[in-house]
């Protein structure tokens, strides 16, 4: 491994190549509320490869130019050979810090995952013979299979609307997702948290579907797990497990590699002298390139903020569940920004393909998701495909 200059909360010799910057994190969500740029006006600049009617972000977000830029850096720094751990390494910590102020926790409650599934089999693992968890009815696999998978564990799955009803004294856990990936159905996430305080339950959230549109305080929950590539704008392999304090007892650092050290640097070898305070002890070694580019999507996400960016992100989604009623189409209502629709023929699909709209198809549904980069002409691309 390369030696390289220290970084915050990661110790390490010195005597590496200078860091390159990287994007500041900047200001918290709340301060940029007011001040930020709207989403429209950082589109041209941050988005200008964008072809129209990209209304597929709950599939995969589109990385912002300076994201793009960042890792195209970082490439060429990996070709020609320079030892950039450093950066590395700083992007790492840039990214923690900004999603931690997003979803509102300290961030010492952030640890880096790589999926989701194997951040949630973590939880699963460590659950007692017989314990019962609640899930929603057609939730992510990835967040259902681990506990399905898991041996003495009991799911119980019942419909989205029915969660916070069927938690009771037998409930070890709750593990829902707060957007539903299928249709865009918003959990009744109070709900759910007040009847698991009630029964003595803890509560797990998925927030890959939500995180980076919808307002979310995760200290509000024991464990929040998210993968940045959808509304986070990032790549493939940034993902964060969010512990609440009093929850870390819950999990076992049976999984810890020389990463989820105090000082990972000094941890290389043999058994790791001392775990990361926090939930930093359940890191899973981050993959740097993927970190170098969720720094630079995440500044962005901070910069306009979130509250602006979910105003956005309804207004065109609502846009689009009214033009679509008019059409005869009856979308899935809500105020989310995943727009469902069911029962849409292959013949109109495929006109919204030939049309130069991206979209997806889940569970018998035509799926529209707008964020950030969307604009007026995207909504009436699509509307004009299906008319």
């Amino acid at each position: 491994m390369d030696a390289h200059t220290p970084v915050p909360s990661v110790p390490s010799p010195p005597g590496a190549v200078p860091p390159s910057p990287v994007p500041a994190a900047g200001p918290s969500p709340a301060a940029v509320a007011a001040a930020g740029p709207s989403p429209a006006a950082v589109a041209a600049a941050e988005f200008p490869g964008l072809e129209p009617g990209y209304l597929n972000t709950a599939t995969l977000g589109v990385p912002p130019r300076r994201a793009v830029t960042a890792m195209r850096e970082a490439l060429d720094a990996w070709e020609s050979g320079r030892s950039y751990t450093d950066r590395y390494e700083a992007a790492v910590v840039a990214a923690r810090a900004a999603y931690a102020r997003i979803t509102g926790v300290a961030v010492e409650r952030v640890a880096l995952a790589s999926t989701v599934a194997g951040a949630v089999g973590l939880i699963a693992a460590q659950l007692p013979e017989g314990a019962e968890v609640v899930l929603a009815e057609g939730d992510f696999s990835s967040l259902v299979q681990p506990f399905a998978g898991a041996p003495g564990v009991r799911p119980r799955i019942v419909p989205l609307g029915e969660v916070a009803a069927a938690v009771r004294p037998s409930t070890a856990l709750v593990a829902v997702s707060t957007v539903q990936s299928a249709d865009g159905r918003v959990g009744d996430l109070p709900a759910i948290r007040q009847a698991a305080a009630a029964h003595g339950a803890r509560v797990l959230l998925d927030a890959t579907q939500s995180a980076g549109w919808l307002p979310l305080d995760a200290s509000r929950y024991d464990y929040v797990v998210c993968h940045g590539y959808k509304w986070l704008l990032g790549p493939h392999g940034a993902c964060f497990l969010t512990v609440a304090e009093g929850a870390e007892a819950t999990l076992s650092p049976g999984f810890a590699g020389w990463y989820a050290g105090d000082d990972p640097w000094a941890s290389c070898y043999g058994p790791v002298p001392r775990l990361a305070p926090g939930a930093r002890r359940f890191d899973a070694r981050p993959a740097y390139l993927s970190f170098v580019g969720a720094a630079a999507s995440l500044s962005l996400i901070e910069e306009i903020g979130v509250p602006a960016i979910h105003a956005h992100d309804v207004a065109a989604a609502a846009s689009l569940r009214e033009g679509l009623a008019g059409l005869g189409y009856a979308p899935v209502p809500g105020d989310s920004a995943i727009v469902a629709v069911p029962g849409v023929p292959p013949a109109a699909e495929a006109r919204l393909a030939a049309a130069g709209v991206r979209f997806s198809s889940r569970a018998g549904n035509l799926r529209l998701a707008p964020h950030l980069y969307t604009a007026p002409a995207d909504l009436a691309l699509a509307l004009d495909a299906l008319a």
